[in-house]
């Protein structure tokens, strides 16, 4: 990882990746899930792959946010242009706006919810965290707050008093 933002660049997993995927595919072994999805990108289907789930359904809705412009650099080189840039407030020019990439995260809770059980998603880590805010009913710009981690395991469930962030970027 080079933490250069890489939206629609489509990147192999490194053979740190590959081994925090194989690491992941044993933690959710022998559990059953209704479905299981996956960003169209190489790096999100190799990660379920190597995990133990080689079939996932791919949707675009779990891609990365689109950096537009800001493609291909790093943060910080982002912030010797802008130096109060943040992703989840400010979007990127030519790209996704954080309302874009929030309503996109509703739509894949929506479709996440047709199914009657557990729904595993593999994705990326801006995208999932605006899934994890939108699933609490909060403001995109919270996200910003969440630290995740590559190939580490988040629990979104509905809890006895409505929806809840049961367990975040476990190892």
């Amino acid at each position: 990882m080079n933490g250069r933002h890489t939206g629609r660049t489509d990147l192999p997993l490194t053979a740190r990746g590959e081994e925090r995927a194989a690491a992941l595919g044993r933690r959710l072994a022998g559990l059953d899930f209704a479905a299981v999805y996956a960003s169209p990108l190489e790096r999100a289907r190799r990660t379920a792959e190597i995990a133990g789930f080689p079939s996932p359904h791919i949707t675009p809705l779990l891609r990365e946010f689109d950096y537009g412009e800001y493609e291909g650099i790093t943060t910080a080189e982002i912030h010797k242009m802008r130096p109060d840039w943040e992703v989840f407030k400010d979007g990127c020019p030519g790209g996704e706006t954080p309302a874009r990439a929030y309503a996109r995260a509703l739509e894949f809770i929506a479709l996440a919810a047709k199914h009657n059980g557990c729904v595993l998603a593999f994705a990326h880590g801006h995208i999932l965290r605006t899934v994890a805010v939108a699933w609490l009913a909060l403001d995109v710009t919270v996200a910003a707050g969440l630290q995740l981690d590559v190939a580490t395991l988040s629990v979104l469930r509905d809890g006895d008093h409505g929806r809840v962030l049961a367990v975040w970027n476990a190892p």
